[in-house]
């Protein structure tokens, strides 16, 4: 078997799940749970629901960095960080680094004990949609960019 189809493959399966979930928690849960909860609950509530996907998240972004990694090393990619019309691997990158950054790092050490202690669950709810809705679209563009980049489009 050919390790880069091999490697692709989990990589779009990765992102996939990656980038999907994050959706889902963006364009779903939230709304949903902005619709049905008291402001001051919000937040506690999407701790809860978010504690259940956040193994799964590190798993998929550990996947997708894993084999992404080594995509580019097996076929000497390193040129295209060079070069601007590779810049949704720059984005890939990027997008991968905030989220290993915030899964790995932020969220265990800064974030659990933010939320859990928060004075303005309101406030810090309304941020926190902000942010996923950024980093969702940025998922969106990166994927898009991915796709039509690797067939040519840029």
């Amino acid at each position: 078997m050919d390790d880069l189809v091999l490697a692709r493959a989990i990589h779009v399966i990765a992102v996939l799940f990656w980038i999907g979930g994050v959706g889902f928690v963006t364009w779903v849960v939230m709304p949903a749970l902005r619709a049905s909860e008291r402001p001051a609950d919000r937040l506690a509530r999407f701790h809860q629901i978010e504690g259940h996907f956040a193994w799964q998240a590190r798993i998929w972004v550990t996947l997708a960095g894993a084999s992404g990694l080594w995509l580019i090393y097996r076929a000497d990619m390193w040129s295209r960080f060079a070069e601007l019309r590779f810049w949704w691997m720059h984005l890939m990158v990027a997008l991968w680094a905030v989220f290993a950054l915030m899964l790995f790092v932020l969220e265990p050490l800064v974030l659990h004990r933010r939320m859990a202690s928060s004075t303005t669950p309101e406030a810090d709810f309304a941020r926190m949609m902000r942010l996923h809705q950024v980093l969702s679209l940025l998922g969106v563009v990166a994927v898009f960019g991915a796709v039509g980049g690797s067939h040519g489009l840029f």
